[in-house]
């Protein structure tokens, strides 16, 4: 929703030099991608994100049997906790929908048991703990206890992190349903088990070192331990999910490479699975578990319009606040949150990386933003024609060298990455400085993802011209084409070839009806006793079912004396689409570009080029090691032409 009104001066100012600074725009990318890092991995050091979650949870959960038999070994609980996590990652295939489904039910009662568990604390027990509520019993804390008061806000934080993981879900969820389930439900019920167990500590104080399970009201011990190790593993679903979320926008914003990523829902857009981050979070959570055999070490581990004064008071208030819990988490460090650290720093880094290199290569492509007008004339448009040159035929343009474009048959139908309607695919441009030739029939393809679950077959496709057909029987003939689809359809098939064919032979049959209908709807013929006759003409289209033009006027007869002579509009259409019968029966060919980058060369010593070289060149490694292009295209492998290029960056 637009603002009225313009801003003040100094809201301009400071958007503008945010906008334009280099330095404050990178650090602003590295603030952004390293929060994204920590929340990946364990944000904060001593929380339990990313991969720490699944261990630390299910972990704690699991351990709440020693209190049951106090000679269970160790390996028993991490053995458990494995096999636990294993089976949770082996069903992330089915989506979130179905296993959110699935774990509803759980979320919903371990939350009542909580909210039911607080209240019978808070009525059994030292209920003046209540005065907690007040933000100034939090002040006298730190006064009265001074450091100590300071080292313990690392584990009071503990009490409400995980909240990121709330937005860090809002791809999968939408933002209302997170704030009625988080501030209606949740949190609430969240606070009176606080409570509760605090009014049980009051009066026990020897159960602080597993207060969950100390408070249980009695005979509650098993059936909350079976709820607690099953909402263990809800909550390691939960930053499951935002890790392939986070991932999946860090993709779209080119902060990482293009992988796989599965919709596992028709309805819900952003409901992803991404199958290898599975597996190493898989893999990083196991080793996290046994590594960290015990909670105990896993916690160490673990709007322009506004007035400028306002935005610097509440950043210095809330900065305030964070920066006390910060310092005392830092503490950490030496016992085990560099773990965190050093993860969250490796993700930062390949994310900044990649962001760059695909900045350069950006830059680098930006050269071959070429018009086809640009590239391409008709011997009539541009002056005589070059030597060796036939009538009617297309050379390059003088930019280029101006020789003519041989005629190759077939259709050739060139995979634009960009699909600025303005400009041609940069594989067809090396192509023809390649070859000084093209096929017969060039389509320039262009697929467009849509963010929705499936297009409608008949939306799918849009056909245009990028250049002026010749009137006298083109020997090339240059289409357009944009296929836009869903997430869960299939459009590189086998197919691809005949669909393009069908697309482009309606196009030329609409054309030549709306061009006729348009310059030509009052014809003039001669009936069958050759009286000059005149009237309307309705056009043979594939909507009407009609084979020829039949005249729909007042002197209309059925039969052949209603049919009008063919124009030279009709005539030409008719060339058109023989043209295109001959040339896809035969050959048809997909041509892709194959990018090679090369890294500018430094000379001399000079410490920014060669860091800058490095970075590059630690780019085009991750580029050459995900995945190929040609892999993921679903065709006939002896119909793919691949045209190698080199640019510099």
């Amino acid at each position: 929703m637009e603002r009225e009104g313009n801003p003040p001066a100094t809201i301009k100012y400071t958007r503008s030099f945010l906008e334009q600074s280099t330095v404050m725009k990178t650090l602003l990318k590295t603030v952004g991608v390293l929060g994204v890092s920590l929340v990946m991995s364990g944000k904060r050091w001593s929380t339990k994100d990313g991969i720490l979650t699944p261990a630390q949870s299910v972990l704690g959960a699991i351990q709440g049997l020693r209190l049951v038999d106090e000679s269970i070994t160790t390996a028993t609980i991490v053995g458990t906790s494995c096999a636990i996590l294993i089976l949770l990652f082996l069903i992330q295939p089915f989506g979130t929908s179905k296993i959110g489904s699935s774990f509803a039910p759980i979320v919903i009662l371990w939350l009542l048991l909580n909210f039911s568990f607080g209240i019978y604390n808070l009525v059994r027990h030292d209920h003046s703990v209540l005065k907690a509520l007040s933000p100034a019993h939090a002040g006298q804390y730190l006064v009265r206890n001074k450091t100590h008061g300071w080292r313990s806000l690392g584990g009071i934080l503990l009490a409400f992190t995980g909240v990121e993981a709330l937005f860090a879900d809002m791809g999968a969820f939408s933002r209302r349903a997170i704030q009625l389930s988080w501030l209606c439900f949740a949190y609430p019920c969240l606070m009176m088990a606080y409570i509760g167990q605090a009014s049980y500590i009051s009066d026990h104080p020897e159960a602080y070192s597993n207060p969950f399970f100390n408070a249980v009201p009695p005979g509650w011990f098993y059936p909350s331990l079976c709820v607690a190790i099953l909402a263990a593993v809800v909550a390691s679903q939960t930053m499951i999910t935002a890790t392939f979320q986070l991932l999946s926008q860090i993709i779209k914003l080119s902060y990482f490479p293009q992988i796989k990523l599965v919709h596992t829902s028709k309805i819900f857009q952003n409901q992803i699975y991404i199958p290898w981050v599975n597996w190493l979070l898989m893999i990083g959570t196991i080793v996290v578990t046994v590594a960290y055999n015990n909670t105990t070490k896993l916690v160490a581990i673990i709007i322009w319009h506004i007035p400028l004064p306002v935005v610097i008071l509440g950043f210095l208030t809330f900065g305030a606040l964070d920066g006390v819990y910060l310092s005392s988490a830092l503490t950490k460090v030496p016992d085990g949150a560099w773990f965190t650290l050093i993860l969250a720093v490796l993700l930062s880094s390949i994310f900044v990386l990649w962001r760059f290199g695909k900045e350069n290569q950006w830059q680098a492509e930006a050269s071959d933003l070429i018009a086809p007008s640009s590239i391409i004339l008709s011997n009539a448009e541009d002056g005589p024609p070059p030597e060796n040159a036939t009538a009617g035929s297309l050379h390059l343009t003088a930019m280029f060298g101006r020789t003519p474009i041989s005629a190759i048959t077939g259709y050739g139908i060139f995979f634009d990455k960009s699909g600025i309607k303005q400009t041609t695919p940069t594989v067809f441009v090396h192509f023809l400085q390649k070859f000084q030739a093209a096929p017969r029939v060039v389509v320039f393809f262009h697929i467009r993802p849509l963010s929705v679950p499936t297009v409608p077959f008949e939306e799918r496709f849009t056909v245009t011209r990028p250049l002026k057909p010749s009137v006298n029987g083109p020997r090339h003939q240059f289409f357009r084409i944009t296929l836009r689809h869903g997430y869960t359809d299939e459009v590189v098939s086998a197919d691809l070839g005949s669909q393009i064919y069908e697309q482009l032979r309606s196009f030329v049959i609409r054309e030549g009806a709306t061009c006729q209908y348009q310059a030509q709807k009052q014809i003039k013929w001669a009936d069958q006793d050759g009286h000059a006759k005149q009237g309307e003409v309705e056009l043979a289209t594939p909507e009407n079912g009609l084979d020829e033009i039949t005249q729909v006027g007042d002197d209309a007869k059925c039969g052949a004396s209603g049919v009008a002579p063919l124009t030279a509009q009709q005539e030409w259409t008719r060339r058109e689409l023989s043209s295109l019968e001959l040339a896809y029966q035969d050959q048809l060919v997909y041509v892709v570009g194959k990018e090679q980058m090369r890294i500018r060369e430094v000379t001399g010593c000079k410490p920014r080029g060669w860091c800058r070289r490095i970075a590059l060149a630690a780019f085009l490694w991750l580029r050459s090691n995900t995945g190929s292009k040609i892999a993921n295209l679903n065709v006939d492998v002896d119909k793919l032409v691949e045209i190698g290029f080199v640019k510099i960056i």
